[in-house]
């Protein structure tokens, strides 16, 4: 089968798509998918550049966190799904190829009403944002969410699932064009942030100088301060995203006295029980959502397998509203 092959770690001029391997055959509850569609995330830069190496069990070189597409085949002991059904779902890795070959409890059936290409769009950006503030910071609908890089696929995801349930909203950006276009998403208060982190004092001001129940960070260390500032008393902190660093000084002080809770989070190395709970609830409580249109997925810009280097190249310019999407052989 082909996939999207890394030659050397580094830039996209070293990605191929290309032949790699036999066709992986599924055993036991496994389940082999004809992937239609995939999609980029910042994850995939990082693993081809040699910063993120794949969990142990899953390929070093071939790339993809999320997937669409019609099951193949199944294992003996396989329950849950019929070849050709149209399904998607999160991995570890493999995902940007012809085939992957993934246990059936990650996966999860397509509504009627999505395509293969909007279904690329939904897998990592809703399943991480719905664990991160419902099934760990146990977001409540009187309280209130500050999502950074709210205009990301992780970002809009959050937005969306927050305004179901009617809770106050807060987004920054370094673009005003992206903060602009998530109003539509429902973005209550939209801010502007420059290099310095000055999001804080407006945050205090917002909300009377009470700060915010939860922050869904996707930016990293150079926001932590500030985000300690712009927590309410019991506040929980989701950090999720290292973009702008991986280390950073704790007030300890300020952190006792708010109560705050800091949570770190990252789905790709999660055991398959735990990404399987995670993937059961997004199941359960999200794909109902998506059939009754109550929330979408947000593509910014689709490319086939074949200009996968363009693709990267795109992602890594940050013009990107939403996903980008990679047509393997979809809609």
């Amino acid at each position: 089968m082909k996939a999207v092959y890394v030659k050397e770690f580094g830039g996209a001029e070293n990605l191929e798509w290309r032949e790699v391997e036999d066709l992986p055959k599924p055993t036991g509850a496994q389940v082999l998918v004809n992937v239609k569609t995939s999609a980029l995330n910042r994850a995939d830069l990082l693993q081809r550049r040699g910063f993120y190496p794949a969990p142990k069990g899953f390929p070093e070189r071939i790339l993809g966190l999320e997937f669409a597409g019609e099951v193949a085949e199944i294992g003996e002991t396989a329950k849950d799904f019929r070849i050709g059904d149209s399904v998607f779902g999160i991995t570890a890795g493999g995902a940007q190829a012809e085939f992957l070959l993934t246990e059936e409890s990650l996966l999860a059936k397509i509504p009627k009403n999505i395509s293969f290409t909007e279904a690329a769009a939904i897998p990592e950006a809703f399943i991480t944002a719905h664990d991160a503030i419902f099934s760990q910071a146990n977001l409540q609908t009187d309280e209130t969410l500050l999502i950074h890089a709210v205009g990301s696929g992780v970002g809009l995801a959050a937005l969306q699932l927050a305004k179901v349930k009617n809770i106050k909203t807060f987004g920054t950006s370094r673009t005003q064009d992206k903060l602009d276009k998530c109003r539509a998403f429902g973005l209550d208060e939209a801010i502007l942030v420059s290099d310095d982190a000055n999001f804080a004092e407006m945050i205090k001001e917002k909300t009377g100088k009470r700060g915010v129940d939860v922050i869904l960070d996707l930016v990293g260390a150079n926001y932590f301060a500030a985000n300690l500032e712009s927590l309410a008393l019991k506040g929980r902190m989701m950090l999720i995203g290292t973009v702008s660093g991986r280390t950073a000084e704790l007030n300890f002080g300020l952190a006792l006295a708010k109560r705050a809770k800091i949570i770190g989070t990252v789905l790709r190395s999660r055991s398959t029980e735990e990404k399987a709970e995670a993937a059961r609830k997004f199941s359960e409580e999200v794909v109902p959502l998506l059939e009754k249109g109550l929330i979408k997925p947000n593509i910014d810009r689709a490319f086939s397998i074949k200009d996968i280097r363009a693709a990267h190249e795109y992602l890594e310019s940050n013009e990107s509203f939403g996903k980008v999407i990679l047509m393997v052989n979809g809609e």
